[in-house]
């Protein structure tokens, strides 16, 4: 019997559920997988050889193709990877053979204040414990790749500082001229560590580098683990890796990971880490966990590769978008559909009745302090408000071409009136609209929520993408800050005009999609207005580009690649039992 989630924290219902969970042996033979394609790390988590798999399952048609994703969330987040679980779940409670994919948590949330994304209460994913500490190593890969291409820069900077052309050659080394003003990377760790993010490096004698400015972001913003994310296969990651930009020299001409000769060693890192790993839902059903890029900074989507193989392998495949419509269903609609060619069937927008108070008027929660009692009592006149929010998502959801189903993920303190309130628009704004409680009852408590799906994927789609690769640069921010933001325009600094200039001469941009970044707590980039604001413009304050990725990546608002670490973390919390070796306190 499951413990009841109103009386025990994640962890302990995770603890408890693992108690009965299946071998990865069990769930490889219950995918029809063979033995040499399980890559065993243990008796409950594993490396699936997806090659081997997509060569012998690549006749097989594709399973239905279920994309999860909400409306601009909370602060406190509104359970979309527990509704992805829940709808797995849901689904193998109707008898279908159904997979999930979700990413990997960074280690930054997991030691903050979000937490490590396994879903909650009797929809996560499982075993807990590995999967919020690092799993199979693929963010430690990242890490160590991406900053083997930083010690191939700076110690190449280093050494033409310190000698002419001659001794150069008699070190087999030709001068790339890299200017030390445009050097693009950062070092990566994956933690939420605020004091790195500007750093000094190279202090000391000649031997010690070079001195300049440097800083770190964090790991899931790697452009490597966005390559991760958008790769088909080896052959295409070593290619993307090698097309890298690490900085310029002083003419202007990009300097790559192929320039610096180091893109082969970083692939070296990488090649366990492609592989997906299979984990399973607290019900037993099998989970690809792979790639783990934030939303709002990156692209946001579990993997090409897990998902091509949960279509093969299964008859429905549900895979989780990061953060709200605005920005994770907006990359998984014009970067991860165009890249992989794989065109979903649904998509399910996640709700709350919390969420559209907030939208509606009521104080925004803080991670960390009591809920507001405004929240815990009934008041229609914000729901109905902040509905707004929720027809925006679900509008956009429709340009795409996609059937809409709004997941109402049911609270106990929601009342009857609020969540009629949410049914009733959301539906006359044309979507399909289920009340789900799978936090609280499983997959038992997703049936509605999974006939709906059913039913959604049933129907006839008319995908279609926002804008096409050969639109100017500026010509596709606009289509995404006004089709998608609702923004009247859009401003742009002067550096990030330059850097428009530039791109728009570039032959390469007509094969490089648009990865935004801005907040995920507005459709705005301001974090402070909630709802669906109208009569105002987004502003880019600068561009990057991401060649390896194949991602031009306008930056919106006044946000951090290296997010910073709260006073209350959830670290205090996380403790070991030194009996049993088994760990407390993750979430």
């Amino acid at each position: 019997m499951a413990l009841d989630p109103t009386k025990h924290a994640d962890w302990e219902i995770a603890e408890e559920a693992e108690t009965r969970m299946k071998t990865v042996y069990q769930l490889a033979e219950e995918l029809g997988l063979e033995k040499e394609e399980l890559l065993p790390h243990g008796h409950y988590v594993a490396k699936v050889d997806f090659n081997k798999v997509l060569k012998r399952v690549e006749k097989k048609p594709d399973g239905k193709f279920i994309d999860v994703t909400a409306i601009t969330p909370t602060p406190l987040g509104e359970g979309k990877s527990t509704t992805t679980m829940g709808l797995v779940q849901g689904l193998g409670k109707r008898d279908k053979r159904v997979i999930g994919a979700i990413r990997q948590p960074s280690g930054g949330p997991t030691m903050n204040i979000k937490g490590s994304a396994a879903g909650g209460g009797l929809s996560q994913c499982i075993p807990l414990t590995p999967f919020s500490l690092g799993l199979t190593g693929d963010i430690n890969a990242i890490m160590n790749a991406h900053n083997l291409a930083m010690v191939a820069l700076t110690s190449r900077v280093q050494h033409e500082f310190n000698y002419n052309d001659e001794e150069l050659a008699k070190r087999n080394l030709k001068r790339l001229n890299i200017d030390t003003d445009r050097i693009e990377l950062k070092w990566i760790i994956d933690f939420c560590a605020q004091a790195l993010r500007k750093i000094i490096i190279g202090i000391g004698s000649r031997m010690d580098g070079f001195m300049m400015e440097s800083g770190f972001a964090i790991a899931v913003s790697s452009e490597i683990m966005a390559i991760l994310s958008v790769a088909k296969d080896l052959k295409d990651m070593r290619e993307r890796i090698g097309k890298m930009v690490v900085a310029y020299d002083k003419k202007g001409s990009p300097i790559t990971t192929t320039d610096l000769e180091v893109a082969g060693a970083m692939t070296a890192w990488m090649i366990e880490a492609i592989n997906p790993n299979l984990m399973q839902t607290i019900e037993g059903q099998p989970v690809f966990v792979h790639a783990g890029p934030f939303a709002n900074i990156a692209i946001g989507q579990s993997s090409i590769i897990a998902d091509r193989l949960g279509l093969k392998l299964g008859d429905y495949h549900v895979t989780e978008s990061g953060f709200g419509a605005d920005i994770g269903f907006e990359k998984f609609w014009n970067l991860k559909c165009r890249y992989s060619g794989q065109l979903p069937n649904a998509a399910v927008i996640v709700t709350t009745v919390r969420a559209m108070k907030c939208h509606g008027g009521a104080p925004i929660p803080v991670p960390g302090r009591p809920l507001d009692p405004a929240y815990k009592e009934e008041n229609v006149g914000w729901v109905e408000k902040g509905t707004e929010n929720l027809i925006h998502h679900i509008n956009t959801v429709k340009k795409a071409g996609i059937n809409p189903v709004v997941c109402i993920n049911n609270f106990h303190t929601d009342t009857d009136a609020e969540i009629k309130a949410i049914r009733r628009l959301a539906e006359k704004a044309g979507a399909r609209v289920a009340l789900s409680q799978h936090w609280l009852k499983g997959g038992e408590g997703a049936l509605e929520l999974a006939d709906a799906v059913i039913d959604a994927c049933n129907q006839p789609n008319n995908f279609k993408f926002l804008y096409d690769l050969s639109a100017p640069l500026k010509t596709r921010i606009e289509l995404i800050a006004k089709e998608v933001y609702g923004a009247d325009g859009v401003d742009y600094t002067s550096e990030a005009l330059t850097k428009i200039k530039i791109l728009d001469n570039d032959p390469d941009i007509s094969k490089m999609g648009t990865c935004m970044v801005k907040t995920h707590l507005s459709i705005t980039d301001n974090p402070q207005l909630k709802g669906a604001p109208r009569g105002w413009r987004l502003r880019i304050r600068d561009i990057l580009t991401f060649k390896g990725a194949g991602f031009v990546v306008p930056m919106a608002g006044d946000i951090k690649l290296m997010p910073g670490t709260s006073s209350d973390p959830a670290f205090r919390r996380v403790d070991v039992d030194v009996n049993t070796g088994k760990v407390k306190g993750v979430f």
